[in-house]
């Protein structure tokens, strides 16, 4: 008895049915896919000039602290994040600017006047005007930002991501 290689039209009508709704539903689907996830998997740096105003807002010799806002688009969720920095103006052509987060479990270090002293609230580390460890856990010095000076008004460079 001579078995028959013939698909039945009923067969062949499924067949071919998965075969087009799987390209099709790839075309539309892998788009759709690549726009869902396209967003988490971009990593975002940013890396800007901030700037801090005029070089005159800040008394020589002493620390000033200044603050500022940056927004982070991340996928589809908008953040807010504060920053700060102090300031401090050693002569009218020397200018350092340090980070106010201490470099230990990032808790935000206050120029204390009578010590002349950055203390963290955290963990008592101190350091001195130039963001040098004195004392405590910290692992490394306060980060200093690169700056430059236009016409007058102070900049950083703030590269963050």
């Amino acid at each position: 008895m001579a078995s028959s290689n013939r698909v039945s039209r009923r067969d062949f009508v499924k067949v071919t049915t998965a075969v087009l709704s799987t390209i099709m539903g790839a075309v539309v689907g892998l788009p759709v896919i690549g726009y869902l996830i396209d967003p988490a998997l971009k990593a975002q740096k940013s890396d800007t000039w901030i700037p801090l105003g005029p070089l005159e807002n800040y008394p020589i010799g002493k620390p000033t602290l200044f603050t500022f806002t940056r927004s982070k688009v991340n996928g589809w969720e908008k953040t807010v994040n504060s920053y700060g920095v102090f300031v401090l103006q050693k002569s009218k052509n020397e200018v350092t600017v340090l980070s106010n987060v201490c470099t230990h479990l990032s808790c935000r270090v206050n120029w204390h006047e009578d010590v002349q002293e950055y203390i963290c609230p955290c963990h008592d580390a101190q350091f001195d005007a130039d963001g040098k460890v004195l004392g405590g856990p910290p692992p490394r010095p306060l980060d200093k930002y690169e700056i430059k000076v236009e016409d007058g008004d102070l900049f950083i460079h703030f590269v963050e991501g």
